[in-house]
C-alpha cells in the first residue's frame, strides 16, 4: 500500500512539472509588455477641494501594438481615464486618475489595468492626505480672549 502511494504521488507531481513547462512555452515573446514610470502616486497632503488630478505615463515596451481593456477603479470617487486607441511598440500614453478631493482624509485607492499586454493586470495606486479647508483665524476671530495684543 505504502508503495502504491508514492508511486501514485511520483506521477501526480511529474503530471504537474511536465504541465508547468508546456504552460511557460506558450508565452508569446512578441507580446505587448506594458511599462509605467510609477505604479504609486504620492499626493502628499492637499487642501480639500483641491486638484486630485495626477498622471500615469505608460510606455509599450512589448514588440505587438498594446490594447487597454479597462482601467477600473475601487471606488466611484477615483476616476480613470486612458486611450481605447491601440499603443504601438515603443510607444506612450498617459493614464489620468481624478481623485474627488471633497471627501477629507487619508486616500488610498487603486486602478485596476487590463491589457492584451503579458505583464496584464497592473495596479496603481493613489495615497496621500486630504486637508479640512480652516477659515483663517487672522480674519474672524470667534473667541476674542485669543487676540493677540501689543
Amino acid at each position: 500500500m505504502k508503495k502504491l502511494f508514492i508511486m501514485m504521488s511520483m506521477i501526480v507531481a511529474f503530471s504537474t512539472i511536465s504541465f508547468a513547462q508546456e504552460k511557460a512555452k506558450d508565452v508569446n515573446p512578441h507580446a505587448p509588455y506594458m511599462e509605467f514610470d510609477k505604479v504609486v502616486h504620492d499626493y502628499g497632503k492637499i487642501m480639500e477641494n483641491g486638484d486630485g488630478t495626477c498622471v500615469f505615463t505608460l510606455t509599450n515596451t512589448g514588440k505587438e501594438p498594446l490594447i487597454l481593456n479597462d482601467a477600473k477603479s475601487t471606488c466611484g470617487c477615483t476616476v480613470p481615464e486612458w486611450t481605447k486607441a491601440p499603443i504601438l511598440p515603443g510607444k506612450s500614453t498617459e493614464i489620468k486618475v481624478k481623485y474627488a478631493t471633497n471627501r477629507v482624509g487619508q486616500i488610498n485607492k487603486s486602478v485596476t489595468i487590463t491589457s492584451n499586454a503579458s505583464n496584464s493586470p497592473i495596479v496603481l495606486r493613489i495615497k496621500g492626505e486630504v486637508l479640512r479647508e480652516t477659515v483663517n483665524q487672522s480674519i474672524s476671530n470667534p473667541n476674542p480672549a485669543t487676540v493677540p495684543t501689543n
